[in-house]
């Protein structure tokens, strides 16, 4: 069996030729839309289009950021951390704390991990209060165990980290 399409008057018929030749009209379907309508319809479609980008956008910049350094803790990723630093941040270490800026707190970050081989991060707490993420849990090390707590803060319209602490445990 073969298609054939052929073209009259604004409409298209999808005929079928059979085994004897005869050919069979499948569906018509007309193509002769107003403008006006075929104008609201594109306006339509397009508000729904540009509603959904901006609804899945934010949702994912204000969520993803605690989700983000918590999987960068996991592998000891200080660049994944520090990309969520806005200004300063205070980091506090098992024998300082002290307040550092974007590139300083990325090299603070990288030598604590490359000192302190990371086995595992294990979360104990996440939460949101008042649009401020915070997350506590443990983070295993060749060297130790750190009790680990982030704090983020609103900062635009998205989530920047204000403070790491690593607190060994006993």
């Amino acid at each position: 069996m073969k298609k054939q399409k052929s073209y009259k008057n604004n409409l298209v018929f999808i005929t079928l030729v059979g085994l004897k030749n005869d050919p069979l009209t499948m569906a018509y379907f007309s193509t002769n839309i107003p403008q006006k309508t075929k104008n609201i319809m594109k306006s339509v479609f397009t508000f729904l289009i540009i509603s959904a980008g901006i609804l899945f956008t934010s949702f994912s910049s204000t969520q993803n950021g605690i989700d983000d350094i918590i999987n960068a803790l996991r592998t000891g990723n200080a660049s994944g951390i520090s990309k969520y630093i806005d200004g300063n941040v205070e980091i506090s270490l098992p024998n300082k704390a002290e307040s550092y800026s974007k590139s300083q707190a990325n090299i603070v970050l990288k030598d604590f991990f490359s000192n302190n081989s990371i086995k595992s991060f294990e979360l104990k707490h996440k939460g949101d209060q008042g649009g401020r993420q915070f997350c506590i849990g443990t983070l295993h090390t060749v060297k130790g165990s750190y009790r680990t707590t982030v704090f983020m803060k609103p900062k635009a319209d998205k989530q920047v980290m204000g403070e790491i602490r690593f607190q060994p445990l006993d």
